[in-house]
């Protein structure tokens, strides 16, 4: 290496070093493994203030009961945002590397981090924590489900039941040469459960499942009533069979709890008792076919 190279290395490291200093808020935050919180310091952007984040705990691998655990997390006030997924990747990252939670596209479409915050369904990655309004912001993994860690669920009961409903769709005819088409407005009927993403958020809040494990959850539900509203669907009564009984369309209490807690305004209730008046018209229908014939 040339002394000149070496040099202008030199030059710009310290020119680095000179930046960080001028700008705190890109340091650090947290000194790892002690827990303690550096001084809060004045940024160009606004004044750092700390957030509290109460984290349910638990691992199924151990013996230790359930806990909550009390965390610290910077943020810059209200000039800058910060989601409640990024406090608690900034919590992992500085803090402590065994707190367990699941996320993916942090674009609000994949569901993976739904949980409760503060008691409401919701998805981590888009609430802000400015937004919340509490001291002290309470995190817990979402209800119905058997805990694997944290704020982890099993969340192989959800899939199962989606699994049952059979979520594609079914064509008896034989396929056209070019694709299949649908009308602006057939398509409108089936649009909002179209905007279903498989976050469980309305699995974790349907009472019936407190009584019935074997009930099929308003997703999967919903999820059916897509597929039986899209005209390209040609499924037969056999495949409704898991959906037309007491842990079925049956069981549901209607109390629209599914719909306070969809993250997408999806109202699951409201395909379910479709779902219900369409397995009532195919019963009639067959039923006034065996009086004519």
């Amino acid at each position: 290496m040339l002394p000149s190279q070496n040099m202008n290395q030199k030059n710009e490291s310290i020119e680095n070093n000179q930046r960080l200093n001028e700008f705190p808020a890109g340091r650090p935050t947290f000194s790892r493994g002690t827990g303690e919180i550096p001084p809060l310091k004045r940024d160009v952007r606004g004044f750092q203030r700390a957030i509290r984040l109460k984290i349910f705990r638990y691992d199924s691998k151990t013996d230790k009961p359930p806990r909550y655990e009390e965390f610290e997390v910077r943020k810059i006030s209200e000039q800058m945002s910060m989601t409640v997924l990024e406090a608690l990747l900034q919590i992992q990252d500085e803090r402590d590397g065994t707190l367990a939670f699941r996320y993916s596209c942090r674009g609000a479409v994949c569901g993976s981090c739904a949980m409760l915050i503060n008691g409401k369904f919701d998805l981590a990655c888009r609430v802000q924590l400015q937004n919340i309004g509490a001291e002290t912001i309470v995190l817990e993994p979402l209800p119905n489900l058997n805990i694997i860690k944290d704020l982890v669920v099993d969340m192989a009961p959800f899939w199962d039941s989606l699994q049952q409903i059979q979520p594609w769709l079914h064509e008896i005819s034989n396929p056209p040469k070019k694709e299949r088409l649908m009308s602006p407005k057939e398509r409108e009927k089936i649009d909002q459960y179209v905007n279903c993403i498989l976050c469980a958020a309305c699995y974790g809040s349907c009472p019936v499942l407190g009584r019935d494990e074997k009930y099929l959850g308003p997703a999967a539900l919903a999820k059916l009533y897509r597929f039986i509203a899209d005209t390209r669907d040609s499924r037969g009564d056999e495949t409704l069979k898991n959906a037309n009984t007491e842990s079925g369309v049956w069981g549901c209490d209607t109390v629209f709890r599914c719909i306070d807690a969809c993250p997408k305004n999806v109202r699951p209730t409201d395909g379910i008792e479709a779902l219900r008046r369409n397995l009532i018209a195919r019963k009639f229908r067959k039923l006034f076919a065996s009086l004519i014939l």
